[in-house]
């Protein structure tokens, strides 16, 4: 399979994963524990607000943003459609994060991922999202802690014309990788920006229908490239943007 994969989609799916060094479609996951955290930010835009306590069940999230390579695999089986982006050098290197994938399209993958794999993958939810972003610490406004993005290292060199290939710099104390920076990722949940004022205090999954979807993380075309933990942002799920990729998750429960 893996040839007429190259054939078809520009040799993606030969590359070796920069996750596991090896062919295989699973991904590295870790463990999320179960527990309550701060979520929101009282200092944030209003949909941030007010900031709540949350339960959140164990649950698996990707140490990567899905690549290309991945994607790659996906499409060859699914006989899907390439992303735009693909034919722009600037954003096909097999070990950069897909970009400029639908929300359907996303949740296609994840779909398609559980069926060859045996296991229940799915894109996380903002809930999930930001527990997983805040490492284990309380209150901070980034994954690292509250210095200001411009001291991220490499910074000012970073980013120039699209995404970086993905775990190039360290990751969060779970050991994440890209949480917050690179390219914005979508979440499960419909967007409502009053959200937080009634949601639920457990496994929190968003508004049961709506417009938009959420997304969650920085962008390699905004200003300020990297992003505060709790910042939300959304678009509709049929938009393809250049700066919106996915990882994925796994609950660890039926």
């Amino acid at each position: 399979m893996l040839a007429h994969v190259a054939a078809a989609y520009g040799g993606f799916a030969m590359v070796t994963s920069p996750k596991t060094q090896t062919e295989t479609l699973e991904p590295v996951m870790v463990g999320i524990p179960e527990g309550w955290f701060g979520m929101g930010c009282e200092t944030g835009r209003d949909d941030e607000k007010p900031v709540h306590r949350v339960w959140v069940d164990a649950f698996e999230i990707a140490v990567y943003q899905v690549t290309n390579a991945e994607y790659g695999c996906f499409l060859a089986t699914t006989g899907g459609a390439v992303p735009p982006c693909w034919k722009d050098a600037n954003f096909n290197d097999p070990k950069m994060p897909v970009v400029a994938v639908s929300w359907h399209e996303a949740a296609s993958y994840c779909e398609w991922l559980s069926g060859v794999t045996g296991k229940r993958y799915r894109l996380p939810s903002e809930a999930e999202w930001e527990r997983a972003a805040r490492g284990g610490a309380e209150g901070f406004l980034y994954p690292w802690g509250d210095a200001p993005p411009d001291m991220v290292p490499d910074y000012d060199k970073r980013w120039k014309l699209g995404p970086e290939p993905v775990g190039l710099y360290g990751p969060n104390a779970y050991g994440i990788y890209n949480l917050g920076d690179n390219v914005h990722e979508w979440c499960a949940d419909w967007y409502d920006d009053g959200y937080y004022g009634r949601s639920p205090e457990r496994n929190p999954l968003g508004p049961k229908s709506g417009t938009r979807k959420a997304s969650r993380g920085g962008s390699w075309r905004h200003h300020i490239k990297v992003t505060r933990t709790a910042a939300r942002s959304s678009i509709p799920p049929e938009f393809q943007y250049a700066d919106y990729g996915f990882r994925i998750a796994r609950s660890l429960t039926a």
